[in-house]
């Protein structure tokens, strides 16, 4: 189903038919049921609806079918997850419906609304059906909201699939398929490119493969305008090479290329929305699998940059396909960098899977994508950038080692390493996000995740385009 089947514009002839829907809290109840009629303010306090979060009693009317609905926020309305209304698209049975005392923005309810409905449907022999409907509410721009719940759901349905379908092939075809869409030009460097053109250590990454690693490179915009370089790590499949993966740490590897599923995501959110910048976006498209061409531990590998890496594990192959890929952006000095990866596992230990740490040293720029993170509804915590432990990746053979010897600051180290690959860019931002939602939560069923988009949109938006 399709985001836009399941959004109503105020203004259509059916918009009339909406079984309205009261939101209550604690705190709210008492001036929510007071509005009701007698009937089903008796109905509702029989039921023992007291705002509990969750909880929702259809009213029925005298036909039995239901004339409203109420829904609960928790103790506090203002307290309340500004998702959580979404919840109401898997409770509530087919039909249309309306929301009315929203606490929180009402764009965010609809948006949660379009984003609790998806379901990836691609493999099961009967598709998913198109559910409870929503009329806009009051004051929500329709086609915003659509282009934001369709951007999320492009970067669900690529991390979704498995990879026995969506290899480097199926990366750069969706990239293209983007492309023809807003009419943005795509380039590819291949394999057989990748040392004449100085992309050694894609090379090195993806040699081992029988899908062969490419380089993926989109622009998009007016030269003149603000550059914008978005880098997305396309590990479409990691077995941890010859560090190999345990079977329970393998089973989630096709989530690897999120961070290409998410600046693909954000990309068409700053195209659909015509904003003035050129926007360009980087995806080294590997996969890192485990054949006698493959590359080792303690190997040596020559870099874009010039820097020499020594190879410390190769199951810390994400950094090392980025390094190539924002050494060629930070070429072009662009007024903003973007990167996004499935990293480590360290982000998780720290923060959880649902909160994605991100890594500037421009305060304030960090102080505009952490505001614009908290009103969106999409969190991220800045995580520093401890220059003291950049000697962590001192190594006795080559400039640096791509890991560090040690089992702590995982995720700091990480960004440490990318950094090293960025100079020229005016600014500069790296996320670990972790791409997947393990446990469902409101307006986020369980699977593939877009995390920091809309946050980043926003922030883009405002700070290149004067806004919403």
């Amino acid at each position: 189903m399709k985001p836009g089947d399941l959004l109503v514009d105020s203004g259509s002839s059916h918009a009339g038919d909406a079984v309205p829907v009261r939101l209550a809290a604690g705190d709210t109840v008492e001036t929510v049921l007071d509005a009701l009629p007698d009937a089903q303010r008796a109905w509702a306090q029989a039921q023992g609806f007291k705002g509990q979060r969750e909880r929702m009693v259809l009213l029925p009317g005298e036909a039995g079918a239901p004339q409203g609905v109420l829904f609960g926020l928790g103790e506090r309305a203002t307290d309340a997850d500004p998702f959580l209304p979404g919840r109401l698209a898997s409770l509530l049975p087919d039909g249309l419906y309306s929301l009315a005392d929203i606490p929180s923005p009402p764009r965010l309810a609809a948006l949660a609304w379009l984003m609790e409905a998806y379901r990836f449907d691609r493999y099961k022999s009967k598709p998913a059906k198109a559910g409870a409907r929503l009329v806009v509410p009051e004051g929500v721009d329709r086609d915003d909201v659509l282009a934001e719940a369709t951007a999320v759901s492009l970067a669900r349905d690529l991390i979704n699939t498995p990879a026995n379908d969506l290899g480097p092939d199926e990366l750069e075809a969706a990239t293209r398929d983007l492309a023809r869409t807003y009419k943005a030009h795509v380039k590819t460097v291949h394999e057989e490119e990748h040392l004449k053109r100085n992309f050694p250590m894609i090379h090195a990454v993806g040699r081992a493969s029988p899908r062969a690693p490419r380089l993926i490179d989109l622009m998009w915009g007016p030269a003149s305008g603000p550059h914008i370089t978005l880098v997305g790590k396309g590990v479409c499949f990691d077995t941890g090479g010859l560090n190999i993966k345990p079977g329970n740490a393998m089973s989630l590897m096709k989530k690897d290329m999120g961070g290409a599923a998410n600046v693909l995501a954000l990309a068409r959110m700053i195209m659909a929305a015509d904003l003035p910048v050129r926007l360009r976006v980087l995806i080294p498209a590997v996969e890192n699998a485990i054949s006698g061409d493959a590359f080792r531990p303690g190997d040596v590998l020559a870099s874009r940059k010039g820097l020499s890496v020594e190879i410390g594990n190769t199951d810390a192959e994400g950094r090392l396909v980025l390094a190539d890929a924002l050494a060629l952006a930070d070429e072009d000095a662009p007024d903003l960098m973007i990167d996004m990866a499935t990293l480590t596992g360290a982000a998780r230990v720290a923060l959880g899977p649902d909160l994605p740490p991100f890594y500037t040293d421009d305060d304030e720029l960090a102080a505009a994508l952490s505001r614009h993170a908290a009103a969106e509804n999409d969190p991220l915590w800045r995580m520093p950038l401890w220059g003291p432990y950049d000697r962590w990746l001192d190594s006795k053979v080559a400039d640096v080692n791509h890991i560090s010897d040690s089992s702590f600051a995982g995720s700091v180290v990480a960004a440490l390493f990318l950094k090293r690959f960025v100079e020229k860019a005016k600014a500069y931002i790296h996320l670990d996000i972790y791409g997947w939602t393990p446990k469902a939560h409101p307006g986020h069923p369980v699977g593939g995740e877009a995390q920091g988009i809309r946050a980043l949109f926003a922030m883009i938006r405002d700070r290149y385009a004067g806004g919403r």
